[in-house]
């Protein structure tokens, strides 16, 4: 009997896991197997909110910690790449000294935070973390001569990033191209954003199996039992509030250096983090594999689900009121319409309950 169980979790485990390993295959040769640039901006989007609903996720799915100030730590390492790269000019020096300044600035309001609110109820904190992002918000959109205000910050990529860089020539001197792509810059940006995303993802696939992990798992499912085994409970919420925090920063350092733009609105929106509620509940809280079949599937949705309904749209012309309902402008109706589905038949996410339903099977 405990043979056949473990079997059964196994086969949901695996068809999560085959899928994501599908997924991160997709993205590693996405250049080669999308090669338009609009493709390749999807890409790089999902990367980046990969790593930031899987951070969100040790808060809210590992330790039952509700908060809403997680675009707040994305945009200070954002904002601290940008500002660096601005007043420095391109290059790694800048990159570097602003994903510092980004991890610190978070660490220390995480702390800070943690500290006074923790011991707080969860909606409280919640309302905690709401009010200081807010205040971050405006704070950046009024410090103009730092940041930009509500326009922003432009700036230049270090030069191995630019499109006219050659990393592979022919005979001739000219860019290389390997199955139709160009050798150059726009490639080694792509790359860059994989492989600093694929190591911060597998940080936290390491932490959530580590004694440290394993504690706060016991912290989310009874508190007061953690507490009274001996655990400092304050202590653990404070840390991992702290680890989240510092891997938002870097995800939005490294999203600054992709973007070479960084404003309200790509880093610091509250509409950022209704998406990573949103990837969170789609994949599943509590496992780092639904963060990232959630922050695929609405990624992909909120680029291509317009397309989508402008085709079917197309298509089913001279059909009464089927035009109507299918308009592009209505994606947002149809978008809520498949989340509510989702909810409603994968109510654990689809990465939990496909488990779970390995298991029962």
């Amino acid at each position: 009997m405990t043979n056949q169980t473990g079997t059964r979790a196994t086969t949901g485990t695996l068809i999560v896991k085959g899928t994501v390993a599908l997924i991160a295959a997709l993205l590693l040769f996405a250049p080669f197997l999308f090669q338009d640039v609009r493709s390749l901006e999807v890409a790089a989007r999902i990367c980046i909110f990969i790593v930031l609903v899987a951070s969100f996720d040790l808060l809210i799915g590992y330790t039952g910690i509700v908060s809403f100030a997680h675009t707040m730590f994305f945009g200070f390492g954002a904002y601290g790449a940008a500002i660096l790269l601005k007043q420095m000019g391109p290059g790694w020096t800048p990159v570097l000294l602003g994903a510092v300044a980004g991890v610190a600035v978070s660490i220390v309001f995480a702390v800070a935070i943690g500290l006074l609110s923790l011991r707080v109820k969860a909606i409280f904190f919640a309302m905690i973390t709401l009010a200081a992002a807010s205040v971050v918000l405006v704070l950046a959109s009024q410090l103009s001569h730092l940041t930009g205000g509500e326009d922003g910050i432009t700036y230049k990529a270090p030069d191995l990033f630019k499109p006219a860089t050659k990393l592979l020539t022919d005979a001739d001197g000219k860019v290389l191209k390997v199955f139709g792509v160009r050798m150059n810059g726009k490639l080694a940006a792509y790359y860059f954003v994989f492989a600093s995303c694929l190591v911060l993802f597998l940080v936290m696939l390491r932490f959530t199996v580590s004694p440290v992990g394993t504690v706060l798992k016991a912290i989310r499912e009874n508190e007061a039992r953690a507490e009274a085994i001996g655990y400092r409970v304050v202590a653990y919420r404070t840390f991992v509030f702290c680890l989240s925090a510092a891997i938002a920063s870097l995800a939005g350092t490294v999203y600054a250096v992709w973007l070479k733009y960084t404003g309200p609105d790509t880093a610091l929106s509250f509409a950022i983090m209704i998406d990573i509620l949103l990837m969170v509940v789609i994949g599943g809280m509590g496992t780092m594999w639904g963060a990232v079949i959630g922050a695929v599937l609405l990624t992909l949705a909120q680029y291509y689900l317009r397309d989508l309904m402008g085709a079917a749209s197309a298509a089913l012309e001279g059909v009464p009121i089927l035009p109507e309902l299918t308009a592009p402008d209505r994606w947002l109706f149809w978008l809520g319409i498949i989340f509510i589905l989702l909810v409603y038949f994968f109510p654990k996410g689809i990465a939990g309950t496909a488990m779970e339903k390995g298991a029962r099977s």
